[in-house]
């Protein structure tokens, strides 16, 4: 039933325009250009990451701009962001966990359509060129957890992404011979948990951290 709504929603909204959003209509909904997230995450290196109403709470009154939506469906996606644009935030969806979301293009068009997302994170490649195309700012995501997973992030420099993130962020050589590599910003997350860690990922040549964890969003 989720599945048809996104469709109907969808369908009505590229029924009625034919043309994709200008960046003036972008910042009026309060969505940020692409230039200037990149230049903010690159200033307040610490992404907030939340998984659950309670970590929206926190997130509103800390001082870093970005956070990184990693739960909700389609019901409560719009309420999140909106949470999140209302506290001066920029509000990037991990579109992979949204549950009712499938993982066709289509998806990306309703987080564009139904709501004021900044940004989209996904690991697959369709995904993000979709998000591209709509204009949204893009993170595509790994997991490098053996050699092959390496290379084959190694193969991203001139990706359509305009950031890559790299899982678990705790490998700091890894994450040091990956932007040695590549032209393109790399995020690290996951396992963060400290300032140790968020020191050793930066010192790498990653250009930030997203954590979920509160205590090192002050950091």
């Amino acid at each position: 039933m989720l599945y048809f709504a996104l469709l109907f929603v969808c369908d009505e909204w590229m029924a009625a325009t034919k043309m994709l959003p200008s960046q003036k209509q972008r910042e009026a909904h309060g969505m940020e250009g692409k230039e200037q997230i990149r230049e903010i995450i690159e200033d307040t290196p610490v992404i907030m990451a939340v998984k659950d109403w309670d970590g929206v709470r926190r997130c509103t009154g800390q001082e870093s701009k970005v956070v990184f939506i990693l739960f909700g469906d389609v019901c409560s996606i719009d309420e999140i962001v909106k949470t999140v644009k209302d506290a001066g935030k920029i509000a990037i969806v991990h579109i992979d966990l949204i549950s009712g979301l499938g993982n066709k293009e289509i998806s990306v068009d309703f987080i564009r359509k139904a709501t004021d997302a900044d940004g989209i994170i996904s690991t697959k490649p369709a995904m993000i060129k979709r998000g591209k195309e709509l204009g949204l700012f893009t993170i595509l995501r790994f997991f490098v957890l053996d050699s092959m997973a390496l290379e084959n992030v190694m193969k991203q420099d001139g990706a359509f992404a305009d950031m890559i993130e790299i899982l678990p962020g705790i490998m700091p050589k890894v994450t040091r011979r990956i932007t040695e590599n590549l032209s393109i910003p790399v995020i690290c997350g996951g396992l963060i948990s400290d300032k140790e860690d968020i020191i050793h990922a930066l010192n790498a040549g990653a250009v930030a951290i997203s954590t979920t964890n509160p205590e090192a969003w002050g950091m």
